[in-house]
C-alpha cells in the first residue's frame, strides 16, 4: 500500500484556513490609451477620467485565520496603505471585507478582522523551539491567483537579519530575528504561513532575496502572538513611544556628513515643517533636541542591527530607562520614561 506524505495531512488541515488578501483602491477611471511620442519611441500612456473613479485593484497578498471569530495575520507591508480597501477570499464563493485592527510596523505583523463565525483557523506553535534543519511548509497564493500553493523545506537558519522593502511606498525597514527557510516563497505569499510538521504556525511568510534561490524569510510567529494577545485585550497593539524622528547612523553616513560616531540615532525631522522630536512626548520632557545622537539604549548600543525602534520595543509602557545621549561632542545619561504611543 501506497505510503503518503505527511504534507498531504498538512495541506488537509491547513490550506481552509490560508486565506487571499485582495487590495483596491478608488482611482480615475481609464477611458483609453494614447501614444505619446518621445525620441523616436512612441509611449502608451493611459487617458484618465478625472471626473470618475473606478474601484481598481492593485496589489494582493495572503494571510491565515487563528480563531473561529475572524481575527487573520497577514504582513504589515501586505496592508500598509491606509487608504486601501481590504478584501478576504477564503474561497471563491466567501468574500469578506476585512477591517485592519492594528499594524506592527517594527516586526511587519498586522492583524485584521472579518466579521464572520465558526471558520477554519490554525493552531500557532512556538517558534522559540524550532531547530535548524527541521522540516516546514510554506503555504500561500503566489500572485494572489495560484491559491492554497505548498512547498516544503527545511528551516536552513534561525536569527537573520535583512533590509526589506516595505509596502507601495517602498520604505527600507530592518527586519531581525527571522527564520530562513529554502521552502519556495514567492511574490503573493507574504503574509501567509509556514507551519511545522505538526501543521502549526512558527512564522509568517515575509521576503525572498531576489536573484537567490532557495533563500527566504519568515517572521517567528512569537513575534505576533504578543500583538494577537494586546489586541484581543486592548483593542490595539500597546509600544512604548519616546517620540523622536531619526535616523540610524553607520560609518558611510557618519564619513558624508562629518559626523563624530558611526553608530547611533541622530535626532532629525523626515520633511520640512514637522518636528524632530514630537510635542508633548516622553523626549521632549527629557530635553532631547534635533541633532542629538542617541547612543545607547540601557548600555545597549544602537545601530542597525539593533535600531532605536527594537532597543525600545524591549521594554515596557511605564519603564524608565536610561539613554546614552551625545550632543555637540558631549556626551551625557538622561532619564526616560516611556508612554504609550497615541
Amino acid at each position: 500500500m501506497k505510503t503518503k506524505s505527511p504534507i498531504v495531512e498538512i495541506a488537509k488541515k491547513a490550506c481552509p484556513a490560508v486565506i487571499t488578501i485582495i487590495i483596491s483602491k478608488d482611482l480615475p477611471k481609464i477611458d483609453g490609451f494614447y501614444y505619446l511620442p518621445y525620441g523616436d519611441k512612441n509611449f502608451l500612456v493611459p487617458q484618465l477620467n478625472k471626473g470618475k473613479n473606478e474601484k481598481t485593484r492593485i496589489g494582493g497578498g495572503s494571510g491565515f485565520l487563528v480563531s473561529q471569530d475572524g481575527y487573520v495575520l497577514t504582513n504589515q507591508h501586505v496592508v500598509s496603505d491606509p487608504d486601501a480597501d481590504y478584501m478576504v477570499i477564503l474561497d471563491p464563493g466567501r468574500k469578506f471585507s476585512a477591517k485592519i485592527i492594528a499594524r506592527d510596523r517594527i516586526n511587519d505583523v498586522a492583524i485584521l478582522k472579518i466579521d464572520e463565525k465558526n471558520l477554519p483557523h490554525l493552531l500557532l506553535g512556538d517558534s522559540d523551539k524550532i531547530d535548524l534543519g527541521e522540516s516546514v511548509v510554506a503555504i500561500g497564493n503566489p500572485m494572489g491567483e495560484f491559491h492554497d500553493t505548498l512547498s516544503a523545506g527545511i528551516v536552513s537558519g534561525l536569527s537573520r537579519l535583512i533590509t526589506a522593502h516595505n509596502g507601495p511606498s517602498m520604505e527600507m525597514s530592518k527586519l531581525k530575528g527571522l527564520i530562513q527557510t529554502d521552502a519556495a516563497i514567492n511574490p503573493g505569499n507574504s503574509g501567509g504561513p509556514l507551519v511545522d510538521m505538526e501543521g502549526k504556525v512558527i512564522g509568517i511568510n515575509t521576503a525572498i532575496v531576489e536573484g537567490a534561490q532557495n533563500l527566504g524569510f519568515a517572521i517567528p510567529i512569537n513575534y505576533a502572538k504578543r500583538d494577537l494577545e494586546e489586541v484581543k485585550k486592548f483593542g490595539r497593539i500597546k509600544r512604548p513611544f519616546l517620540g523622536v524622528k531619526y535616523i540610524v547612523l553607520d560609518a558611510k553616513i557618519a564619513e558624508e556628513h562629518h559626523l563624530p560616531v558611526g553608530y547611533g540615532a541622530i535626532i532629525i525631522r523626515e520633511r520640512f515643517g514637522e518636528d524632530a522630536v514630537v510635542k508633548g512626548s516622553a523626549a521632549e520632557r527629557a530635553g532631547l533636541t534635533e541633532f542629538d545622537i542617541i547612543l545607547e539604549v540601557e548600555g545597549e548600543k544602537v545601530n542597525n542591527g539593533n535600531p532605536l525602534a527594537s532597543a525600545l520595543a524591549k521594554y515596557d509602557i511605564g519603564d524608565e530607562i536610561e539613554l546614552k545621549v551625545l550632543r555637540s561632542g558631549k556626551e551625557f545619561a538622561v532619564k526616560v520614561k516611556l508612554e504609550e504611543k497615541r
